[in-house]
């Protein structure tokens, strides 16, 4: 049966799920900050969750809130009240895998609908039904799933229990996602929110009876990824993903960034879109497609389990790194005057083109003529200094003016900002901690006077 299918959206964050709902998500599946499997995300505080649901619900699109952890005992008082939450915020959905958690949702928030996390491991018809049973509306499926299976699986479960398959993204080499290298290595438990991603690290052979001597196996000088999967990639697929019946086709990301989302989102929405209105018309935009998705940060790609099990084609052993296009420098906020307020997350200057992406497909050149502060100045700035503290990487900067008497009018505040990893990429990111903002800003001034005094030791009167 043809069904017109779901997109299903990840974020990270309140900006990102704007960006997710503005660039063409049907649905957006958040976290909270406790519960779910990524941890390392930004993830969303009660008041942000509250906010970014209206803001969805304002636009038709609906929230499911993840709550995936497999819990242990010390985990399920906190279920209890994050559920008590979740019931007033109202989201469309809670997205579980562990049967305890299940329950406990039934019992505190029985309105809200329950879907069942692709890491209860969902393989066949009778677990589905199983679910169904239970009281689910929705049952992901197991990323090990082929076309025929998920067919086969639509024909075996009622019509109202709803199919939701993973399309593209990062693929966990773990079974469904079950992972125990993280906890091994590190302690980090990737079944409880906090994986390290030890699959992306490069390994080597060491024999056990020469210990710290490493063995010639690997396919670069830098090592060889044997975990290391290419990302799933279905937008050359649509209708045999519309013709398995396959209600949600879900995108996997929640770490990573709004250019990512929105890039990702309105080439799907664009697919599925031309696919319903004339298959011709899908395939020849298809060079299109493939052209957008490949803009943003991935890997290579692959078609998973789709047609078949994977092979060594799958796998990347050269490189852990990301293919990389395209530089994510900001949102674009309000146009007034012919100027255009940009929320900046990348360095760009005056004389540079960037590229201004549009909800309906276009991108747009455009030069950056002028670059204005928030009093309508001239303004850039320039690195300072950058310091590494407690293994968290910070830059100073200072506003640059090329005419000297601005810059004696000016107060020159000093403006501190902190490293943040992003799909593989180094980002300047604000600091939100009113303290952690003080107290670095002081070690940079320390530091940097410090800087000056040994410049000019060698002759007083230059200072």
């Amino acid at each position: 049966m043809s069904r017109h299918p779901e997109l299903l959206i990840p974020a990270s964050s309140l900006e990102v799920l704007k960006t997710a709902v503005i660039f063409g998500a049907d649905a957006v599946y958040i976290g909270g900050e406790a519960f779910g499997l990524r941890a390392k995300a930004k993830n969303f505080s009660t008041e942000e969750m509250r906010k970014g649901i209206q803001f969805a619900h304002e636009h038709g699109v609906k929230v499911y809130v993840t709550a995936n952890i497999l819990a242990h005992n010390d985990d399920l008082a906190g279920v209890r009240e994050y559920f008590e939450e979740l019931k007033e915020i109202k989201p469309d959905a809670l997205i579980i895998a562990d049967p305890g958690v299940f329950e406990i949702a039934k019992e505190i928030c029985p309105e809200i609908e329950r879907h069942i996390s692709t890491q209860a491991n969902n393989t066949n018809y009778a677990t589905y039904n199983f679910w169904y049973k239970q009281g689910a509306s929705r049952v992901v499926s197991a990323r090990e799933l082929s076309m025929e299976e998920l067919k086969e699986l639509r024909a075996n479960i009622p019509e109202d229990l709803e199919i939701e398959t993973f399309i593209h993204g990062a693929m966990c080499i773990s079974y469904s996602g079950r992972c125990l290298l993280s906890n091994y290595f590190t302690g980090r438990d990737a079944n409880r929110g906090a994986c390290t991603h030890p699959c992306r690290w490069k390994y080597a052979v060491v024999e056990e009876k020469r210990p710290g001597e490493y063995l010639p196996v690997y396919e670069n000088e830098r090592g060889t990824y044997i975990f290391n999967s290419k990302d799933l990639c279905m937008i050359e697929h649509i209708p045999e993903l519309i013709d398995a019946g396959i209600d949600s086709l879900k995108i996997e990301g929640r770490m990573k960034t709004a250019l990512y989302v929105a890039t990702v989102a309105r080439t799907y929405r664009k697919a599925i879109d031309d696919y319903k209105k004339d298959p011709k018309l899908y395939e020849q935009n298809m060079p299109w497609y493939k052209e957008q998705i490949s803009n943003c940060t991935y890997r290579q790609f692959t078609t998973g389990f789709f047609f078949g099990k994977p092979d060594e084609t799958t796998q990347i052993y050269d490189s852990n790194t990301y293919n990389k296009e395209y530089t994510y420098l900001g949102i674009v906020g309000e146009i007034k005057d012919g100027l255009c307020r940009i929320e900046q997350r990348n360095k760009f200057s005056v004389g540079e083109t960037i590229e201004i992406m549009k909800p309906d497909g276009r991108n747009i050149e455009a030069e950056v003529l002028r670059i204005l502060n928030e009093e309508g100045k001239e303004q850039a700035f320039e690195l300072l200094d950058v310091m590494e503290i407690e293994d968290q990487r910070y830059f100073a900067l200072l506003p640059y003016f090329e005419d000297p008497e601005e810059a004696v009018e000016d107060d020159g505040d000093l403006v501190v900002l902190k490293a943040e990893m992003v799909d593989g990429e180094e980002m300047m990111a604000t600091i939100d901690d009113d303290e952690e903002y003080e107290r670095i800003g002081n070690m940079f001034l320390e530091r940097i006077s410090e800087m000056f005094e040994d410049e000019f030791d060698d002759d007083p009167d230059d200072k």
